[in-house]
């Protein structure tokens, strides 16, 4: 098992320990029979999140705490979230984390604790409607274009849609959870004809299998029980924009929440096309008697031709051809939701049988009236733009928060204890930045206690970092290639190329390589496959991620070249992965719509856009890309970042202070021989 971790704190944590009691078990005592009865031993920062955690439930606190990889994490929230003596929420930022969670951690946890006096061990899951499967769509079919319900499937997907059917009415005669997590394998697209999102949705007081639906009964499970695990999606719409999608609850834990703030903002994200237009109002034809459909679709055909006078981009100010034709969208779109016949009654009553074709048609309908208007408004609070588009994608018109901060605070941090803990919350060596991104202010972090009144606007935190159980000074080396020419715009140059084949070479494969762009991870395979054709040098897109994954830790003479999606959810622990390489300082694009609008806000209001904005973003994907190298207690190896930016630049302090404590070097000579020893070694081992 790990060593004991070091635990240090930022900010005190000190307050109250009556509230991490339960019966006469303490927080430490039921996470020490945890560890025992899993197997494991104890360890300090874990022991000292789980604490902080429960005393920031009982004290009303809202606490950040910063775990590395192989705290244990997960358990030092989990238990005093059991303990507490209200529901807790535990939202997650990937389906993954929250698999983890439902399938094996709280499991094997309840099996652990269930005897502890006063332990509700109850818990529930929530998902997205989209995640479980929709029995009125499999059981009556799915309207067309025209409103009209027709039978799916059709074609070459039919088997496998037919295979999800099935199982679908299995999972509703068995008690199952309809979920999309245990459904035979599919694609996305088969998933679709299982499925409905919210806006297709009858609701379950009009739909005929209301009483049977999977959504319905995990509302009524996770009512009944005292830990609620969903994503930051739900907690945001719930929280932020009021829907009510979670029971009512005492404290939300944030896990993974160095990716709230984007989480928040995609949920708050609305998109718009002439196509959405067009297929609302063809949805409409056969259920709205006047001119209103036909109105609504010559709207669409305004829109088109707007959108194609306009450039893709950011709109400041929205272009008045484009502006006028939103409103035009917009009140057509009213328009014919007014022309709607209103729901006939029963002969007792009470609403008539539910016309599916109607419903989900107005609904289609009701989203572009909702998404015109937003856009059509021009408030200062949102940022609009037009993304470009490709073969397979039109251009799509995009509405999104310039901040959710304010919201936030507002709507969450009132009204909730919140805890947000991640590997990565302290960027530039405090926890300031991430705070005041969920809208905590640096001056309302407290030490000692403090009585938290909800009705003033202070909001008091502490933070914590509860240290790692890794040695990344000895462990790992963190190489900076300060002799490189800076990166430019024409993606990897010749020296950048050499530098990583050399690297590559010296490591005899056992790389994983994070670049900033597609291309870039494109020509660096290319290069490498060209110069060391002995080893297997894989790209992102060569097949599905964990096909690639599953090859890269089969054969340690594997080089694995991707972009984002390899930075933050790839765990590679052991000899297969001894050198991560980063291209380039991953700043967002100079042309992203929203991170330039929120820069450009920050420089407005006084503050360093690039440093609020840029900066951050890039120091929180070095951290998580170098965050890839240290899995385990025993894993060596290296971290090259081949942007000379990070060691001449005013801000590299920024962010090396943000990235695990590595012993540092700028010379290639001593990282290629460290290299060639440790992939020595390994060869060795293995044999």
């Amino acid at each position: 098992m790990p060593p004991t971790a070091t635990s240090s704190t930022t900010g005190s944590t000190t307050g109250s320990t009556t509230g991490s009691t339960t019966g006469s078990s303490t927080v430490r005592e039921v996470l020490g029979r945890a560890v025992e009865a899993l197997g494991g031993t104890e360890r300090e920062g874990q022991v000292a999140m789980a604490e902080a955690v429960a005393a920031a439930m009982t004290d009303e606190r809202h606490l950040l705490v910063q775990a590395g990889t192989g705290t244990g994490k997960s358990l030092g929230y989990l238990v005093p979230a059991l303990v507490h003596d209200q529901r807790v929420v535990v939202a997650t930022a990937t389906l993954a984390l929250q698999h983890q969670l439902v399938e094996r951690d709280l499991p094997r946890l309840v099996e652990a604790v269930k005897d502890v006096a006063g332990v509700d061990t109850s818990f529930a899951v929530l998902k997205g409607r989209s995640n479980y499967a929709c029995l009125h769509r499999i059981r009556e079919g799915v309207p067309d274009d025209q409103g009209v319900l027709v039978d799916v499937p059709q074609g070459s997907m039919a088997k496998t849609v037919l295979q999800l059917r099935s199982w679908a009415e299995e999972e509703a005669e068995s008690g199952g959870s309809g979920e999309r997590d245990h459904a035979p394998r599919h694609t996305d697209r088969e998933w679709r004809q299982v499925s409905v999102g919210h806006r297709d949705c009858l609701g379950a007081t009009k739909c005929p299998f209301g009483q049977e639906c999977f959504v319905e009964l995990a509302r009524e499970k996770a009512h009944r029980s005292h830990l609620v695990v969903t994503n930051h999606s739900l907690l945001a719409i719930d929280a932020v924009e009021g829907v009510p999608m979670i029971p009512d609850y005492d404290v939300a834990v944030v896990d993974e929440a160095h990716e709230l703030v984007a989480r928040v903002t995609q949920a708050a994200t609305d998109e718009l096309a002439p196509s959405d237009v067009e297929r609302a109002a063809r949805r409409s034809q056969r259920h709205v008697e006047g001119a209103e459909a036909d109105d609504l679709a010559d709207a669409a055909d305004t829109l088109r031709d707007a959108m194609a006078e306009a450039r893709a981009g950011r709109f400041d100010p929205v272009p008045t051809e484009l502006a006028d034709a939103l409103a035009l969208v917009r009140d057509a779109a009213r328009a014919c939701l007014s022309a709607y016949p209103r729901a006939e009654k029963s002969e007792g009553g009470g609403a008539g049988e539910p016309d599916a074709g109607l419903a989900q048609a107005k609904g289609s309908v009701q989203e572009v009236f909702t998404t015109a208007e937003r856009m059509a408004a021009g408030s200062t609070a949102d940022v609009l733009w037009l993304s470009e588009g490709g073969e397979r994608m039109p251009p799509r018109l995009h509405v999104a928060p310039l901040q959710v901060w304010g919201q936030m605070r507002d709507k969450l941090l009132t009204d909730k204890t919140v805890v947000l803990t991640s590997a990565t919350l302290m960027l530039g060596g405090d926890f300031d930045t991430i705070a005041g991104s969920v809208g905590l202010k640096p001056s309302e972090r407290v030490a000692g206690e403090v009585e938290r009144d909800r009705t003033e606007t202070v909001l008091p935190w502490t933070g914590l970092d509860v240290g790692s159980p890794f040695d990344y000074a000895r462990q790992g080396i963190r190489y900076v290639a300060r002799h490189l020419p800076p990166p430019g715009r024409d993606g990897l140059g010749p020296a950048q190329l050499a530098e990583i084949t050399e690297l590559v070479d010296a490591a005899d494969g056992r790389a994983l390589g994070l670049f900033s762009s597609r291309r870039a991870a494109e020509a660096a395979a290319a290069h490498v496959r060209a110069e060391l054709p002995h080893l297997t040098t894989l790209a992102q897109g060569d097949a599905q991620l964990p096909e690639l994954a599953a090859q890269f830790v089969g054969d340690p003479h594997t080089v694995l070249f991707g972009t984002l999606s390899l930075w933050q959810g790839l765990d590679v622990p052991g000899d297969t992965c001894q050198l991560v390489l980063i291209d380039r300082i991953p700043f967002p694009r100079p042309d992203d719509p929203l991170m330039s609008a929120r820069q450009k806000a920050a420089d407005a209001a006084g503050g360093n856009g690039f440093m609020q904005v840029a900066a951050t973003h890039a120091a929180l994907l070095l951290a998580q890309g170098a965050g890839r190298l240290i899995r385990t207690t025993s894993d060596r190896g290296v971290v090259a970042v081949l942007d000379p930016r990070l060691a001449t630049a005013r801000y590299g302090s920024f962010l090396l202070s943000s990235l695990p404590p590595m012993w540092t070097t700028t010379d290639p000579a001593v990282v290629r021989k460290a290299l060639a020893r440790l992939a020595a070694s390994a060869a060795s081992e293995a044999r």
